[in-house]
């Protein structure tokens, strides 16, 4: 278990009150406020979760962690409160159970997906939620700009240390500048959330009421390795070198790249996320950061997901730092990497080589996130390169996934002009340079053969 011992500070708590109506603009940042958790009065104690969540108003704008972080107990005590109206909540991918979500709630809570997961993929198809397509690095200045205002920030921190700190433990994404310019900000402050370094402290005094819990927080297990994705990994791995920095998502495909590095040397890693298969790495040995161009020697990240083992793994370990999703996914800082390997997925690929990565059809699935920031990041590395991965085929090999045009709806999230390797397990293949015949004479080659006729077809066929 994470959290302090007897007569720290771990056992003081926090209710101060800032207002509670919505914001007329963004605060000074607590950094501005110089003030430490020893300045602040003794007497200050937790509360109850329905207390916390009691100073939520209605028409708020509430930013709400996401990912292993999402801040359950509040939301279910939100939920219970039967007099709010007009609430949106914006956040990233959630997990766990989202009872704001159901129908009955439908006008008292808008769900705003700046990345959607499960819990919100039917309320957005069927009207009752919201999706904004952006790319990962920009939603920080969305609040920060006061383009989004925010009200209120509903966050989950680890404990604090002896400085009266707590951190934004495995998300600091978009959480970073949530807490920085939330006017409320409303914590459930965990005895299991891993402590986290970088830039991720957060005094206890700054948000304006606590809950203390001691759950576990949300997990993804590694998924089970296909034939089919086994070989991507196999072709995936064959395009990293000793030495060079990569960039995954969560899945298993990346995981399965991942498993077949661990007799390389020398990696980095500069992402946006990881999960246990980069633990797995840095246990072999394969990981250093020691040829890393920025943050040298460090493992960097914007947020983690996976199990309890990747939780151990970042609490309280200088070697990983943590930073806001606008500076681990600036591509100017991300191209100073040599080397740089992005690892990214797609649910659909047309000949022409544009990448559909968020929705099937017009049935939002996810999100941007940060594919763009590192395919066009890794591009611009000396020695970089763009890898998009996925299997031929969906629905048990009923369904190709190499199309000849997109299906109608669909957001095209790499557009052909940024494109540049494609991997499935029939092959890997750079489009960078290529005509539209030659890629599509490669597309057709990664292609499922049950499927390579047709799409011959419909490429000769084409309007012209």
């Amino acid at each position: 278990m994470i959290g302090s011992g007897p007569g720290s500070v771990a056992a003081a708590a926090i209710v101060i009150g800032r207002g509670t109506g919505p914001a007329r603009g963004p605060p000074r940042s607590w950094l501005q406020t110089g003030a430490l958790m020893s300045d602040q009065p003794a007497t200050r104690r937790s509360c109850s979760a329905d207390e916390v969540v009691s100073q939520l108003r209605s028409g708020m704008n509430v930013f709400v962690h996401g990912g292993s972080a999402t801040p359950t107990t509040l939301l279910e005590a939100m939920a219970r409160r039967t007099d709010l109206e007009g609430v949106r909540l914006y956040h990233l991918h959630l997990m766990g159970p989202l009872a704001f979500t159901a129908p009955e709630h439908a006008g008292r809570f808008t769900s705003v997906s700046l990345f959607t997961g499960p819990g919100c993929r039917a309320p957005i198809a069927e009207g009752r939620a919201e999706y904004v397509p952006i790319f990962l690095s920009d939603i920080p200045s969305l609040f920060a700009s006061g383009a989004v205002r925010l009200d209120a920030a509903l966050v989950q921190l680890s404990p604090p240390d002896r400085h009266g700190l707590c951190t934004l433990g495995t998300s600091v994404d978009a959480a970073r500048s949530a807490v920085d310019h939330a006017t409320l900000v409303l914590a459930e402050v965990n005895a299991r959330m891993p402590r986290t370094h970088g830039h991720s402290a957060v005094p206890l005094h700054r948000p304006d009421a606590h809950v203390t819990t001691d759950r576990p927080l949300h997990e993804h297990p590694p998924e089970p390795e296909t034939p089919e994705v086994a070989r991507i990994g196999e072709l995936i791995a064959d395009l990293v070198a000793d030495g060079d920095c990569l960039q995954m998502g969560i899945g298993a495909v990346p995981d399965a790249a991942l498993t077949r590095l661990r007799t390389n040397r020398d990696l980095g890693i500069h992402t946006e996320m990881f999960s246990d298969r980069v633990v797995d790495l840095f246990e072999a040995g394969a990981i250093t950061n020691a040829r890393k161009g920025i943050h040298q020697g460090r493992l960097v990240a914007s947020f983690v997901v996976g199990s309890r083992r990747v939780f151990d793994f970042v609490n309280d370990n200088p070697l990983v730092e943590f930073h806001p999703c606008d500076r681990t996914n600036d591509t100017s800082l991300i191209r100073l990497n040599p080397g740089m390997v992005a690892i990214n997925s797609a649910i659909q690929i047309d000949l022409t080589g544009q990448v559909c990565a968020d929705s099937i059809g017009h049935r939002i699935y996810s999100g941007i996130g940060g594919q763009m920031d590192f395919i066009r990041g890794a591009t611009l590395s000396p020695g970089g390169k763009a890898i998009i991965a996925l299997p031929s085929t969906a629905a048990g090999g009923t369904i190709s996934r190499i199309v000849p045009e997109l299906t109608p709806g669909a957001g095209v999230v790499t557009t052909r002009g940024h494109v540049q390797w494609i991997v499935t397990e029939h092959g890997a293949t750079n489009l960078h340079g290529l005509t539209l015949s030659e890629r599509a004479a490669a597309m057709i080659r990664l292609a499922h053969p049950d499927f390579r006729a047709v799409l011959t077809q419909a490429w000769q066929r084409r309007p012209r």
